[in-house]
């Protein structure tokens, strides 16, 4: 027998909206990191001399800022995920469950 709460809660249109916007915001983090990681991985296997050019007159090549940007931007785009959901996702969803309660 299906609880009359979680049928309340279905049936909110913001809940529709809290799985829309978790969903979409989900799949384009994914596909920037997927993009990120195989790129490097493409300019490895294609383009060695470009990741192997000096920056300035230094030692340090062009694919270590790159190497570092690939282990930091992950980083980075999970603690942006985690502000959207201790804020918005979360707003939504004690809202969902307060009009559930009534």
């Amino acid at each position: 027998m299906p609880d009359p709460i979680v049928e309340r809660i279905q049936s909110n249109p913001k809940y529709a909206e809290l799985k829309t916007k978790r969903t979409r915001f989900g799949w384009i983090l994914t596909f920037v990191v997927l993009v990120l990681y195989y790129g490097f991985i493409a300019l490895i296997a294609f383009d060695k001399e470009l990741l192997a050019k000096p920056l300035g007159s230094g030692i340090t090549t062009i694919g270590i800022p790159i190497g570092i940007a690939v282990i930091l931007v992950p980083i980075i785009l999970t603690g942006i995920y985690v502000a959207r959901a201790n804020g918005e996702f979360d707003r939504l969803n004690a809202e969902i469950i307060k009009e559930a309660q009534q």
